[in-house]
Order: C-alpha cells, then structure tokens, then sequence
C-alpha cells in the first residue's frame, strides 16, 4: 500500500518529536519489548499498545511518510511506551541488544515474488538469524499474510530456525489487525504461522 509523500515531513521533523533516526542501540525498558518490523500506519502496533500498556513496543518502518503516520497515532492515543524507528531491518542488529525482546512481528511484508529476490523477504534466513540473536531465549516470532506463495515457500526455512506453536491457514477476525489485513479479508484467506526460538541451530 503506498504512501502518499507529505511535504510537511522531513527528518529533522520526526527526530524532534520523538522518532528514532539513527542507527545505534536501543535500550529496552524494563517492561517486556515486542518489535513490529515493517509496521506501515501504525494500526496493529498501536491497538496492541493501547490493549497492553505495561508492555513496551517498538514500531521499524522504512518510509518516512508512512513513519509519521504511526506519530499521529501515538500522540493522539498518549502512547508513550510506543518507540518509532526510522530504520532498515538490515540493521537490526545494530539496533538490538541480543536476547533483548521478547516477540516480533511480520505483518504482510513484501513477498518479492521473483526468484532472485527471495534473499529479501522477512522470512528469509538471514533475516532469521538476526531474529534469533534480538529474541530472548523464550521469545516469539509471529507471520501474517495473504500470500499463500510467499507462506508456504517461507515455512521451510521459519522450521529451521523455530519451532512451530501454530499454523493457521484461516486467521479468524482480531482486534489486532493492520489496516491492509482489513482491506484484504473480504478478498481470501489470511495465512498465520507462529514459533518460538530453536535452539542450537547451526
């Protein structure tokens, strides 16, 4: 879904308010931290903190138009344990101290059909990897889509490196959904698998 370009956003704008722009570590609080990458307008990250506000939860977008959409949604909630990064998942380790969150979530990420660019989808391994070292040892990875392609391609390489708690082929409705999984629903089936850190993967 694109954003549309805001003339009014720049990046001095977004590091004013709060929005984190540079690559370099982030403390976690105390409380447990839950990571969205690619969290588009905000809507699944922010209903998950307005439901848990003892949790902390930290939105990854790559867009800077889309980044100050989840802003407005924070500052219009009172969301202050909600934590915006303007960033690249590329560099999640540069960001993350290891086995320091606690669950991430990929929600409708690019499936980059052609063969060649399977190497950039979120689910490909050396994405895994890095979601290894960022989760705790308990931790949780959570993978949403409607593209039953790019899910079931993607299986393969998620039981490598996880152990699987659920495979759900048709997601029933939440509360917890993006505003692309409500546009999407009317149209097919919503694809979820869900697992927790293997260890001693190789």
């Amino acid at each position: 879904m694109r954003q549309k370009k805001l003339k009014y956003v720049n990046l001095e704008m977004l590091k004013s308010l709060g929005v984190i722009t540079d690559i370099k570590k982030i403390e976690t609080k105390d409380t447990p931290s839950y990571l969205e990458i690619g969290s588009g307008k905000g809507q699944f990250i922010t209903s998950l903190q307005k439901a848990y506000p003892s949790h902390h939860y930290l939105a990854l977008e790559v867009n800077m138009n889309v980044c100050y959409r989840i802003l407005e949604k924070k500052m219009e909630q009172k969301l202050d344990d909600l934590s915006i990064i303007l960033g690249d998942a590329n560099h999640l380790l540069d960001y993350f101290f290891e086995h320091s969150i606690e669950g991430i979530y990929l929600n409708f990420s690019d499936p980059w059909l052609k063969a060649k660019h399977h190497k950039r989808r979120l689910t490909a391994p050396k994405f895994l990897r890095m979601y290894q070292t960022i989760l705790k040892k308990d931790g949780f990875l959570q993978f949403r889509t409607d593209h039953q392609d790019l899910f079931e391609e993607s299986l393969f390489d998620l039981e490598k490196y996880f152990e699987t708690i659920e495979i759900n082929r048709n997601l029933e409705v939440s509360e917890h959904m993006t505003e692309y999984e409500e546009k999407k629903r009317p149209y097919g089936p919503i694809y979820q698998w869900i697992g927790k850190v293997k260890q001693h993967v190789e």
